[in-house]
């Protein structure tokens, strides 16, 4: 086998057993953490994502790292995860590490100035209101870049809460909030 692939049959056999390990160690380490782990990725996120396939692809390629040092660097960079986590709950810090959500629209009225900043185009804006069933920008309460890349649209027929909105500059451009009508049956 080793003629024709280069590789022979106990080299598999360690290469099958790394990469199973590998695996459950990553699965496990998700379990521990929770599913905040794999939900929308801030910068940090996408740190530790790009890192953790580092290390899962050399250490089941037989590279460098032994399967204990991949494993040691698996659970590092969870745990780095987890203080990472702990420490951005302090607003402070987190806004510190973390960009602020934008603000794209209010109303019905795009923000060129906004959209230049965080690299959003008309097209995209345009597309992202259709996803959420926009139909006229009169429908528009306000549309904000998340700090995770995702587009929130907000529909202007719903109560625009302030507090909601408290972490997002420019909020104050947003249209009044309208009071929720009397119920019809």
């Amino acid at each position: 086998m080793r003629d024709q692939l280069g590789i022979d049959w106990q080299t598999a056999g360690f290469v099958v057993l790394t990469t199973v390990s590998m695996y459950l160690v990553l699965v496990l380490c998700v379990r521990l953490v929770g599913q905040r782990s794999l939900a929308t990725m801030s910068s940090f996120d996408l740190g530790c994502a790009i890192a953790l396939g580092a290390v899962i692809g050399r250490t089941a390629l037989l590279l460098d790292p032994t399967l204990l040092t991949g494993v040691v660097a698996i659970v590092t960079l969870f745990a780095t995860q987890i203080v990472l986590v702990r420490v951005r709950r302090s607003r402070w810090v987190d806004r510190l590490l973390n960009r602020p959500p934008v603000l794209l629209m209010a109303g019905g009225v795009p923000l060129p100035e906004n959209m230049r900043a965080a690299h959003v185009g008309e097209d995209e804006l345009r597309q992202k209101l259709r996803l959420a069933g926009i139909r006229d920008l009169a429908e528009v309460g306000c549309v904000v870049l998340e700090r995770t890349g995702a587009v929130s649209v907000v529909r202007r027929s719903e109560r625009l809460d302030p507090w909601l909105f408290s972490d997002v500059p420019g909020a104050g451009r947003l249209p009044a909030a309208e009071a929720p009508g009397p119920a019809s049956g």
